[in-house]
């Protein structure tokens, strides 16, 4: 472990997918954050998160021992107690064993958490289908950058967030923002808006809402939540209309544009402005914009977040949006394009080496036969022995305790009570299970159902490598040790691989695991060969795919070709469908969900940390809708869905659009709200938008 001396350890934020360098030093008993100036995602800066991302080391409320729940004498379910590793991990391995022998072994489930390192995905993966033999196994991340992830895959051959370092947007001409609301979630990239327009540039932001991300905004649309698709394909009714496309750049590079041109010729400005609520002219104004910046060669970029993602149509979605930049002829030049702004801190990482239910490492696809016999070899089993494709996220959880689902489910850096859409159902069925287990640091919603609960290390406590939403591997170092009693993901999940009579052993060294994740991924997209944990340091991180020693990484994707196999990318057909649930006179408005400045995801970590504010869940709603229900600014108001219903403080404001209320995600109550419809390429459920009424 590294020695904390001045200048102090290098590491990272624990927090969202920019992965922001920081130094962490001592001043007495306490640890404290200081900048990392060098490092070139952040320059240094940070938000006030990762200024007080050490507040939760010694944390009154830190788990240090393992926590088994009794069961009463009628069979009931008891209180959790301390217990030894021992006795925990017996109970585990036995409960599990016993599962896998009277119903097989995907009566286990197993759920990650993008939150998780590289190391850590990579052997949960590989835990539950080697150790476990279950093919029940997604994680949190699907819930993320899924429908990017599936619209990259299906148009350009590769799913990377960004193909580009995040610096890069400094130098476009035109950026457009589809559902981010970049100053709030991750504040240190807001500079580069600031730079684009101090040297002349533009930006542009879709969003209901008036975020302080549309502040800096130079053109806001403001569209009735779950109809993005319908702006994207008007913006390229009104290109193709305008002789705009780059004809020679489709003709070269893309396949399919002929079939998409016909499809987008009824999306007209005027209709397009009765889907969306925005104006025929704002639409005409955004297409003018990009049409002009692009004749004059000019550089467009267009990047889309969770708001326009977490959809029923959101990989369609997010496909239209690449569509308007391939059209264009930007992918491939510098500062122009298409990117996707992952949100969890690994959201990346996470998927490229074994969490999701369809991958295994490297971005191979589970049912490949060429993939299955290359990530065997490395692990030293039988390709055969490998299960297939298991179940989504969402469908995972809906599952669990079912006739045909797991009956038993492992969680590792996820609080689904608070973050699963539908929570309430998603409870009931984690309440169903024979067995829950849950790693965790802290007693989180989740962990307090579970049957054992096992004390894991924090980011500050343990070294590892993540991916950050540029698809820069960079790497966390220990700055001090857990507390006693704690163990590192590695160490449990390689404790339960060998209760579980695992064929092979699982390293604990993350060092030495990251090697083997580096064989396991050679030769597929997400290609880590040629990275080690010297290079990362010396170098400040290296961009995959980096497929040999000495080879210098990837920064920029897509220059000359596209990662399919003839080179070129594909347009496919898409049509607007709508939100899954529509208003009507019982659920008269819009409700969509989303982050604020102070908090993260579940807010597990950061709603304990005493220096971050914490004013509890709230319901924005404009000034119009909060006089028609005779309420004020403070008064509390009831949100009622087909799902659930919540009671919150009401925000009033007139930044948002009077259709549509506004409910934070990160305390309980929201996703009991939230629509589980599931978009059909990507299987993201519909976290963005549903039909609400509010009352007084």
């Amino acid at each position: 472990m590294p020695a904390l001396s001045m200048p102090g350890v290098q590491t990272h934020c624990p927090y969202c997918s920019l992965q922001c360098g920081m130094r962490l030093t001592r001043s007495g008993r306490a640890l404290e954050v200081q900048a990392w100036e060098e490092f070139p995602v952040n320059e240094g800066a940070l938000c006030r998160k990762g200024w007080t991302a050490a507040g939760l080391r010694g944390h009154r409320e830190r788990l240090t021992t393992p926590l088994l729940r009794e069961v009463r004498e009628d069979g009931s379910r008891g209180e959790l107690r301390p217990a030894s590793w021992e006795e925990a991990l017996g109970f585990v391995t036995d409960r599990l064993s016993a599962l896998r022998s009277a119903h097989g072994a995907d009566a286990i489930g197993v759920f990650g958490g993008g939150g998780l390192t590289n190391e850590k995905a990579y052997q949960l993966g590989k835990l539950a289908r080697v150790a476990i033999g279950t093919s029940q196994i997604d994680y949190n991340g699907r819930w993320c950058m899924s429908s990017a992830a599936s619209a990259g895959s299906r148009a350009l051959g590769m799913d990377r967030g960004l193909p580009f370092p995040l610096a890069d947007v400094e130098e476009t001409d035109v950026l457009v923002l589809a559902g981010s609301n970049l100053a709030e979630t991750m504040p240190p990239a807001a500079r580069h808006l600031d730079r684009l327009r101090e040297r002349g540039g533009t930006v542009v932001v879709v969003d209901p809402r008036r975020t302080p991300t549309a502040d800096r905004a130079d053109l806001l649309l403001q569209p009735v939540p779950g109809t993005d698709l319908a702006l994207a394909l008007g913006v390229l009714h009104l290109l193709v209309a305008a002789g705009a496309v780059d004809e020679e750049y489709v003709a070269a590079r893309t396949i399919g544009f002929d079939a998409v041109r016909r499809s987008v010729a009824p999306w007209w400005p005027e209709r397009v402005e009765r889907v969306t609520g925005i104006e025929a002219e704002q639409v005409r104004a955004l297409a003018d914009l990009l049409a002009r910046t692009t004749a004059r060669g000019g550089r467009v970029l267009v990047l889309t977040a969770r708001g326009v993602e977490q959809h029923s149509q959101g990989s369609d979605t997010v496909l239209a949006w690449m569509y308007v930049a391939l059209a264009l002829g930007q992918p491939g030049r510098r500062g122009a394009g298409y990117g996707c702004l992952t949100g969890q801190g690994n959201g990346q990482g996470g998927r490229e080496h074994g969490q999701k239910a369809d991958q295994l490492p490297g971005y191979r696809m589970i049912d490949d036969p060429e993939a299955r016999a290359h990530v065997a070899r490395v692990w030293g089993v039988d390709p055969d022995s490998l299960p297939g494709k298991g179940r989504s996220a969402y469908e995972l959880l809906d599952a669990l305790g079912t006739e045909t689902g797991p009956r038993a489910l492992l969680v590792f850096g996820s609080n689904i009570v608070v973050s699963a859409p539908n929570a309430t159902h998603v409870t009931e069925r984690l309440a169903a299970l024979d067995l829950l287990v849950v790693a965790d640091m802290v007693l989180s919603e989740t962990a307090a159902m579970a049957d054992v609960v096992l004390p894991v290390t924090q980011w500050a406590e343990e070294t590892g490598t993540m991916t950050n939403l540029e698809g820069r591997v960079i790497l966390r170092q220990a700055a001090v040790t857990p507390p006693e009693g704690v163990r590192s993901d590695l160490d449990v999940i390689a404790a339960l691989a060998a209760g579980m009579a695992s064929p092979v052993e699982f390293a604990t060294d993350p060092e030495e695991v990251f090697a083997e994740l580096a064989r396991a991924s050679s030769g597929g997209k997400a290609d880590y060969a040629g990275i080690d944990y010297s290079r990362i340091r010396e170098e400040h991180g290296v961009f995959w795919p980096c497929p040999e020693v000495g080879h210098p990484g990837t920064p920029r994707l897509f220059a000359d070709s596209f990662a399919h196999p003839d080179g070129r990318a594909r347009f496919l057909v898409t049509d607007h469908r709508g939100a899954a649930e529509q208003p009507d006179a019982e659920y008269p408005l819009h409700l969509t969900t989303g982050r604020v400045l102070g908090q993260y995801q579940s807010g597990a970590q950061t709603r304990r940390i005493k220096d971050l504010p914490d004013d509890g869940p709230f319901v924005e709603m404009h000034p119009m809708l909060a006089r028609r229900l005779g309420t004020t600014d403070g008064e509390p108001v009831s949100v009622r869905t087909r799902r659930g219903s919540m009671r919150a403080p009401a925000r009033v404001v007139e930044t948002i659009r009077p259709d549509t209320v506004f409910v934070p995600f990160h305390w309980v109550g929201a996703n009991r709200l939230t629509n589980d419809a599931l978009d059909p390429a990507s299987r993201m459920p519909e976290f963005k938008v549903c039909a609400a009424e509010v009352t007084a």
